[in-house]
């Protein structure tokens, strides 16, 4: 086993790993930049190396100075996190040079699921379905044309080395083409440093469904069931659940080989998420390879029980899989709510700022994966991810009220503004209850006046327990911070506290 790992990354996935090591033993070394010098991953580990100026390309993605950190430090290993240099295959090959284990699969393996073209010929070799579209790249209007009379319309243009969101646009008009490539062109090109595209059909009232993979250097490959990821906003996921309600066991089970072929036919080794998307008659194609550990990954961890991260450090050890396909089954129903950084009702833009208080929840079956404290702050330089809130239900019936009484006791104040108030209506939201979602749900239920409606207040009684509530707030803050001037994002405690307090008077 490794005696010390490097964390290539910040935030809470760093916390998370710093606690995987920790529990087996092993020291960790975070890297910083200027930003990050005061961040809880730095607090937290056992060595701490300076890695540049704020903006990660002088810093997170400068791989020269992350193995030097790792060289200087002796560390054997490098875990990558997820995001930043986690899917670049030349950091891995950096690190194979300079005798650093990289905690992930081959650079060959990254390279092939990497370009989304090239895995989508592989997985068809492979026997995966995958969704109708160009079989490779174009690089013209007309070649977009010509498809779309092919496949009809809507269509989805996408960048070959795209992720995150990033370089995908939704045709659903012919006039739309000629801006819609000059588009994905030019944010591929600013996010990826490669402007080529792909066509797939676009289809109507999707859910993006992800499998679990992991696999060892003996040949073992399993799966650990599904997560489903469809609520999202501008392609990226914000809550995410294990199982999905939209499942039948016969297609769990027929998903799970799919997603374990596809692993193979990489050779694959490590954590690695398939992708799918699923259509309203239950079929499945196959849409990307996550080369990684995902962001939503405690949530298949609450469900079965193993803990990813140290399997992860074990296999890039040499051990094989401390469990087997045999040894995994899917117990309860885990939900996860990210916390972010960010204002919905601004188009969910990104709001950070500093936290003068931060109580997070507590009790049976929570988890909260944190990298932030009070006193803290959450960076504008960096994704605006605060924390990951998860619980634990014997069915989904107990795992949304569990959930929905965390977010009520989440309470944070600052000079930032976060997505909890968002989190508490969607989980009140009667489609949301009923497991009736899809990738556009939030485009078609969701206004930034539905969340000061949830809270319009009729009753003066009321009116007047929240006015005694503002007041509270503010001196609570004004008592945290010492300075006072904050916001207090809080589910409604001093709401109820000041209506009790009216109750009580004579």
């Amino acid at each position: 086993m490794f005696k010390r790992i490097l964390i290539a990354n910040r935030g809470e996935i760093a916390v998370r790993v710093i606690r995987a090591c920790r529990e087996l033993g092993i020291e960790a070394v975070a890297v910083y930049s200027e930003a990050d010098r005061s961040a809880l991953h730095v607090r937290e580990a056992d060595l701490a190396v300076p890695i540049g100026p704020a903006p990660a390309a002088e810093s997170y993605l400068r791989i020269d100075r992350i193995i030097d950190a790792a060289k200087r430090t002796g560390a054997e290993a490098i875990h990558p996190g997820y995001g930043f240099l986690a899917e670049n295959a030349e950091f891995a090959r950096a690190a194979a040079r300079a005798g650093v284990k990289f905690i992930g699969p081959s650079p060959e393996a990254i390279e092939k699921m990497g370009d989304k073209v090239e895995a989508r010929k592989l997985m068809q070799a492979a026997g995966v379905p995958v969704t109708p579209g160009s079989p490779d790249t174009l690089e013209s209007e007309e070649e977009v044309r010509a498809y779309v009379k092919k496949l009809g319309l809507p269509v989805l243009l996408k960048a070959a080395a795209g992720g995150g969101g990033k370089g995908m646009r939704l045709i659903e008009q012919e006039k739309d083409i000629p801006e819609a490539v000059r588009r994905v062109v030019s944010e591929a090109k600013a996010s990826f440093g490669d402007g080529r595209f792909y066509l797939e059909k676009f289809l109507r009232r999707p859910r993006h469904i992800e499998v679990q993979v992991f696999a060892d250097t003996f040949g073992n490959t399993v799966h650990l069931g599904e997560r489903e990821c469809s609520i999202q906003r501008r392609h990226q996921k914000l809550v995410e659940e294990s199982p999905s309600p939209f499942l039948t066991p016969e297609m769990r089970e027929r998903m799970g080989e799919v997603a374990v072929r596809a692993a193979k036919a990489v050779g694959y080794v490590g954590a690695g998420t398939i992708e799918f998307l699923v259509d309203a008659e239950r079929n499945f194609y196959f849409m990307e390879m996550n080369t990684r550990i995902q962001v939503e990954h405690p949530v298949t961890e609450m469900v079965t029980g193993f803990d990813l991260v140290k399997a992860q450090i074990e296999v890039a050890a040499g051990r094989p899989l401390p469990f087997t396909q045999r040894d995994i089954s899917q117990r309860g129903w885990a939900i996860e709510c990210r916390i972010y950084a960010e204002d919905p009702a601004n188009g969910f833009a990104a709001a950070p700022g500093q936290i003068s208080w931060l109580k997070a929840p507590e009790g049976p079956g929570v988890r909260h994966d944190c990298g932030v404290y009070a006193g803290g702050e959450v960076s504008n330089y960096y994704d605006p991810l605060i924390s990951k809130l998860l619980v634990w239900g014997r069915d989904r019936s107990e795992a949304l009220a569990r959930m929905r009484r965390a977010l009520d006791e989440f309470e944070i104040a600052g000079t930032l503004t976060t997505n909890l108030d968002f989190h508490r209506w969607l989980l009140r939201h009667p489609r949301f209850i009923a497991g009736d979602i899809d990738t556009h749900f939030l485009d078609q239920e969701y206004r930034p006046s539905v969340l000061a409606s949830s809270s319009k207040l009729d009753d003066p009684v009321e009116l007047a327990a929240v006015l005694a509530a503002a007041w509270s707030s503010e001196y609570a803050v004004a008592r945290h911070d010492g300075v006072g001037g904050g916001k207090t994002d809080r589910a409604g405690s001093m709401w109820k506290m000041a209506g009790r307090f009216e109750l009580m008077r004579p």
